[in-house]
């Protein structure tokens, strides 16, 4: 299951991990956003132990989401050792997600 980042969690979670990390940002009224959320979810599964896969409720986030600039969602940023290191906006198949992760991981 992916996890929920928040902007009080953000530091711990995030910025001190080691592993890739993936942040989806999305919104409740998104209608994208609820389209790869399924691929999120699955992700988190296939990748738990080798990478953290959160999401980002933009609405309720506004430091986080501010921070890395997040204009359009959903994006989906893959980050190392705190670096963005690419980034995806838009709906995007999940195989694109996992070719992404695989890249970085």
């Amino acid at each position: 299951m992916a996890l929920e980042i928040t902007d009080a969690t953000f530091d711990e979670v995030v910025m001190k991990e080691e592993k890739l990390v993936v942040l989806d940002f999305w919104a409740q009224w998104c209608g994208p956003c609820r389209q790869i959320a399924p691929y999120i979810e699955e992700l988190a599964k296939e990748y738990e132990g080798k990478a953290v896969i959160g999401k980002v409720d933009v609405d309720n986030n506004n430091g986080i989401t501010a921070k890395y600039g997040i204009r359009n969602i959903p994006t989906v940023i893959f980050m190392k050792k705190g670096v963005v290191v690419e980034k995806l906006v838009g709906a995007n198949p999940k195989a694109t997600f996992a070719q992404t992760i695989e890249k970085h991981l």
